[in-house]
């Protein structure tokens, strides 16, 4: 099944469910996805095989000047944005100039719209690389992916395209010292004639032992909301994720539910 790609380094703004009107940066390739995960629920599909292959990144120039055009238009437009998120097609902290460009993005904020925050949608994947950590931590709203407990299920719902260790992943989002916002996607289906299904309660105790090791100052748990690569993947009924969203809120963290 085909995904559902950004063609545009600027694009939007959008209505987030996660962070109101946002407009977005799309630091990876135009038309395809570049991603150091494969998950299986991705709504930009699969990663391709040939990652080794050099991708055509946007340059930090051209992030810079197509994002200062489209805030100066937004300005004139009063329709300034909630956040100013780096998402797109895949990972963005895998952009060799990731550290450069949120110096840039932050610049550009403060001259033009200093209310709005900026934001990373991340897999955290690169924390490990100290200037991507550093870059990350400059952010204002630093949002890292958890969705699992430990490694097998990991390595079954986010099927990463080079090898990453759960344990070493786990251990970098350590580091932000609760300075981190953790996304958890919930589902449950067949994938390679396998059943997947990340809230039952032993997969549910395991992932909260990891949110509790790094306390993140908040947790969004959410279900599948567009079309996924495998098609074989179903959305989780609010009140399931209500109760996982309870047992959050009971180790002293806060938690916000998405239907």
């Amino acid at each position: 099944m085909a995904g559902f790609l950004f063609h545009d380094v600027i694009f939007g703004p959008v209505r987030s469910r996660r962070l109101g009107l946002s407009l977005g940066v799309n630091l990876l390739p135009a038309h395809s996805k570049y991603c150091s995960f494969n998950c299986i629920y991705c709504e930009c599909g699969w990663t391709p095989e040939n990652l080794s292959e050099k991708p055509e990144f946007p340059s930090r120039e051209i992030v810079s000047q197509y994002l200062e055009q489209r805030l100066q238009e937004l300005t004139r437009e009063n329709y300034l944005p909630q956040a100013i998120t780096f998402a797109g097609n895949g990972e963005p902290t895998l952009h060799p100039e990731f550290p450069g460009i949120v110096a840039d993005t932050l610049a550009l904020r403060d001259r033009y719209a200093p209310e709005t925050e900026v934001a990373v949608l991340s897999n955290g994947s690169m924390v490990h690389d100290p200037r991507v950590f550093n870059a990350l931590i400059r952010l204002d709203t630093n949002i890292q992916k958890l969705d699992a407990g430990f490694e097998k299920l990991f390595l079954l719902i986010n099927n990463p395209a080079f090898p990453i260790r759960f344990s070493e992943l786990t251990a970098n989002l350590k580091k932000f010292n609760g300075q981190v916002i953790i996304q958890s996607m919930f589902l449950r289906g067949h994938h390679n004639g396998q059943w997947i299904d990340n809230t039952l309660e032993e997969d549910v105790q395991a992932w909260l032992h990891q949110i509790k090791e790094i306390n993140p100052k908040l947790v969004m748990i959410y279900p599948i909301s567009r079309a996924t690569p495998t098609g074989t993947l179903g959305k989780i009924p609010i009140f399931e994720l209500e109760k996982i969203g309870v047992q959050v809120k009971k180790l002293g963290i806060e938690v916000k539910v998405y239907k």
